[in-house]
């Protein structure tokens, strides 16, 4: 097991599909660098932006990062402390997942501010003009939120690396990568009073990213409910960011652990098992999700806000119907393929289906923030939202960070924990005996 897991990281060439996906991916890195600096340069009037849609593109793909990213905490956290034995082939996926998902949605605040060059005013340091941040402002929510998330998440990934790490330092050959993975080991040597102090410091932080990841993403749905805008002032919005965080964060897994496990030959630690748990997981993260949307259609037509049930009278009529049903389908009814065992084994249709997700959960983002701004209770403040060619090459750029991250990681760490691996293997022996 650990010969195998080791092979990938270790190898000196790497297939020529790393390299093109690599390539690809950087180049949508570029796109992004030249999409800040233009905005650097020209300011956000450059985005589709404008009263009354003052939240755009940044906020919904600020969202949409910030919940894959949850979903991949759930998995590699509140999994660990509940003791399931089949995340242990998923965990460093998902961390990975976590780490540069965030790193995604942490560049949409600070791009939406305006002046983003100052975005250190943002924290609450003393300063001789004692203008201190707003603290009821959702712009402060978000980044103490995000700052906290980013860096929980870091050290998460990397206490949780350090074991495999020390391991590759002993598998090395070459001297650069030996030292390389002794410098990141930190000195670990697997001695009795090491794992013990280890084992420790990870149930502790475990312990502290498995709320972190449901209160950072419930204070990602105070953002909007704490404003009095149509569709937006509900107090359903903080566990229905959670659901839709885990419904996009099992689905981010799946359609990444299915290409990985392939690519790097992981079949044997990433099974059918545990394809069959995630589709049975994304399925029950869906009915929440769809459990959501029919509350949110019920209070709206049994309170007695005319405006709010013009509103969403047009989401589901108006110009922009084709977005809300494009959300229900992708998120609510192709989900309900994984009722059935053959589907949630066949790998395409998990791809398939996993994509649908992510990208109905854009979807709904889109729904939330502009179909909610473009109709304000007064009809004389109408307007209406398009996105820009900007907008478009930001969304992609980042996709394209989030890629190359990924790839580098698998090509410099091993994807799957191998000391929690070695543990389930030592636990099934002697159970066994």
């Amino acid at each position: 097991m650990t010969t195998a897991i080791c092979a990938p990281p270790l190898r000196e060439k790497w297939p020529l599909w790393w390299k093109l996906s690599l390539a690809a991916a950087l180049l949508l890195v570029v796109i992004l660098v030249i999409a800040i600096g233009w905005l650097f340069y020209a300011g956000v009037g450059v985005w589709g932006i404008d009263w009354p849609v003052v939240w755009g593109f940044a906020i919904i793909n600020y969202v949409w990062w910030i919940a894959i990213a949850s979903g991949g905490t759930f998995i590699s956290a509140l999994f660990y402390l509940a003791e399931v034995e089949w995340r242990n082939a998923l965990n460093r996926i998902a961390e990975t997942i976590t780490i540069f998902a965030a790193a995604c949605a942490a560049l949409y605040p600070i791009l939406h501010l305006g002046r983003p060059w100052l975005f250190y005013w943002l924290f609450p340091y003393p300063n001789v003009m004692t203008v201190w941040p707003q603290f009821r402002s959702p712009l402060l929510w978000d980044f103490v939120a995000i700052l906290t998330y980013v860096v929980a998440s870091i050290l998460f990934w990397y206490f949780g690396l350090v074991p495999d790490l020390a391991t590759m330092r002993d598998k090395a050959v070459a001297p650069h990568k030996r030292r390389f993975y002794g410098v990141l080991a930190l000195g670990f040597r697997g001695s009795e009073n090491a794992w013990r102090y280890y084992h420790v410091g990870y149930g502790l932080l475990a312990a502290l990213m498995a709320p972190l990841v449901i209160s950072v993403h419930s204070i990602v749905g105070l953002d909007f409910a704490g404003a009095a805008t149509l569709g937006w002032h509900s107090t359903l919005f903080p566990p229905f960011f959670v659901f839709g965080a885990l419904l996009s964060g099992f689905a981010a897994v799946m359609l990444l652990a299915i290409p990985v496990r392939r690519l790097l030959g992981l079949e044997d630690f990433i099974t059918g098992r545990h394809f069959d748990i995630l589709g049975k997981l994304l399925l029950t993260s869906s009915l929440c999700v769809g459990y959501a949307y029919l509350m949110e259609a019920f209070t709206t037509f049994y309170g007695p806000d005319a405006a709010e049930k013009r509103l969403f009278v047009n989401k589901v009529t108006g110009e922009l119907a084709p977005i809300y049903w494009a959300t229900i389908l992708f998120n609510v009814l192709t989900p309900q393929l994984m009722w059935w065992r053959r589907i949630r084994l066949n790998e395409i249709l998990v791809v398939l289906v996993s994509l649908a997700v992510i990208v109905g959960m854009w979807c709904e983002r889109y729904v939330i923030v502009v179909m909610s701004l473009r109709r304000t209770h007064l009809p004389s403040a109408w307007g209406g939202y398009t996105p820009t060619l900007w907008d478009w090459l930001t969304l992609f750029g980042t996709i394209g960070l989030f890629i190359a991250g990924l790839l580098i990681a698998i090509r410099l760490l091993p994807t799957v924990s191998m000391f929690e691996m070695r543990e389930v293997i030592l636990r099934n022996a002697r159970r066994d005996r």
